[in-house]
């Protein structure tokens, strides 16, 4: 379960924004608060943020009601535990600055011109990738629930398939977690970082490392045992499938503090799970994701404590 947070016509015309835009920026107004979303509030300077937001992108809709879904994703994400970084968004960030051929303080400029800020933006992106996570999670727990393919469905897909059943790679996994705890997080972070990255430089398979943090303080490794494909956290899917065997992904911050996964080995396997697996995520690529997202939010918006001010 993974959407893109972008659409390419809102790239492109945020690149040729980033040439021909003059100054749509609104008066300054006093921010007040207008609504009251799971105790969260929503004020009319993020309304009037997310309005110059859809005239960016050429697209109507509802700024107000955009803002309290997004607040409603947001404080489902928090509930679930989903902490998404402020290194990942500005990761992000960059990312789709440098996609779009942009300097950074290019993009800046756009989103400050536009009346965005890139302040909003940001928090777009983070809400973004804090779904996508509560997204996968849902969707984990309902397969889970035996709502995923039946035996049946999967048969059906392969005579569909010209009876050839799918295969995916089956990683073995271990996750290096140096532990910062939040009441020292500011203090301690950057050391942390550069202690995972001194491992991870050190890391040459799964054999050593438990024996490496015996002499270290506050390092946890796990050892994820099997883990196909499609069962790559989203997070990590991408970088675990560009990292060879034997060797480790970069370090990240996580809400844990930092961490970094081996990748002990990597192989590809084919049996009845793995079409049942492979097959259930194709169908998700066919649109089902969308239909999935909406249900999920409908369903947190009727539950919702939302006052309106």
């Amino acid at each position: 379960m993974r959407k893109y947070i972008f659409s390419a016509s809102f790239a492109l015309l945020v690149a040729a924004t980033a040439v021909s835009f003059t100054s749509m920026t609104p008066p300054a107004m006093a921010s007040q608060i207008k609504y009251i979303v799971n105790d969260v509030p929503v004020t009319s300077g993020d309304i009037q943020h997310r309005s110059a937001f859809l005239r960016l992108q050429r697209r109507k809709g509802d700024a107000a009601n955009e803002m309290i879904e997004q607040t409603i994703r947001l404080t489902e994400a928090r509930r679930l535990g989903i902490r998404v970084t402020d290194q990942q968004v500005n990761d992000a960030y960059a990312r789709f600055a440098s996609n779009n051929k942009m300097q950074l303080k290019q993009l800046d400029g756009v989103m400050a011109q536009g009346g965005v800020t890139k302040e909003h933006f940001k928090e777009f992106i983070r809400a973004q990738l804090a779904w996508n996570q509560a997204l996968s999670a849902r969707y984990r727990a309902e397969q889970g629930g035996g709502n995923g393919l039946s035996q049946q469905d999967v048969v059906r897909k392969m005579l569909d398939n010209g009876g050839t059943k799918p295969t995916a790679t089956e990683y073995m996994l271990q996750q290096v977690i140096f532990v910062v705890p939040a009441s020292e997080r500011s203090a301690t972070l950057g050391k942390r970082k550069r202690e995972a990255e001194a491992m991870r430089g050190r890391f040459n398979g799964c054999g050593t490392t438990h024996e490496f943090a015996k002499g270290l303080i506050d390092v946890t490794v796990r050892d994820l045992g099997r883990v196909l494909a499609p069962q790559l956290p989203p997070d990590w899917a991408e970088q675990i499938k560009k990292t060879k065997t034997g060797a480790a992904t970069t370090v990240r911050e996580t809400e844990r503090g930092v961490e970094f996964i081996g990748v002990c080995s990597a192989r590809e396997v084919s049996d009845d799970k793995v079409a049942q697996m492979v097959f259930q995520s194709e169908g998700d690529a066919t649109g089902k994701t969308d239909e999935f997202s909406k249900k999920y939010l409908d369903d947190l918006k009727k539950k919702a404590r939302i006052v309106q001010r």
